[in-house]
């Protein structure tokens, strides 16, 4: 499967736009396919998602984090990617979102849904449903201003560590 790029204009101040997708907790109310995102520790999230007839569940390390830039993570279990989410101002009150994901794993699944564009249409799907989510929200559900580079983690002034939830065990 090759790598999917897809981006969508979004009718809210890049800030904003930003602010929101740092809010994993909210991903299932408008990602395809997720079920539930956990933030285990501030550059680790373990997802739940449904892709075709199985459930995934896998950790991604936040590897980049760039207010009002970019977001780009890896997946440390199958199904193995890495992807980045961009942000760019078109104008004060507008801006571009663009998600790229980038499999890393090519087992028969993956060779399958590609074929089909299972994945891109997930994709598609998620950023249109981002924008519908967003717009009607008009502002953003919560906020995490700091950085991720290189395994630091750097939060904004006057901003601790993103809140982390305790993980249930069994």
């Amino acid at each position: 499967m090759s790598t999917i790029e897809e981006s969508v204009d979004v009718a809210v101040p890049l800030h904003v736009a930003y602010n929101q997708w740092t809010q994993f907790k909210t991903f299932p109310r408008f990602m395809d396919g997720v079920e539930r995102v956990d933030q285990i520790q501030a550059a680790l999230t373990h997802w739940a998602i449904r892709f075709g007839p199985r459930t995934y569940r896998f950790d991604a390390e936040i590897v980049e984090q760039v207010p009002d830039q970019r977001l780009t993570w890896e997946a440390l279990d199958e199904p193995r990617h890495r992807g980045t989410v961009t942000f760019w101002a078109l104008d004060a009150e507008r801006c571009r979102v663009t998600l790229r994901v980038e499999p890393l794993a090519r087992g028969l699944a993956e060779r399958a849904g590609g074929a089909l564009g299972l994945a891109r249409r997930a994709v598609h799907r998620s950023l249109g449903c981002f924008k519908e989510f967003i717009e009607q929200q008009g502002c953003e559900t919560g906020t995490w201003r700091g950085e991720i580079s290189e395994g630091h983690v750097r939060p904004a002034p006057g901003q601790g560590r993103p809140v982390v939830p305790t993980w249930p065990t069994g």
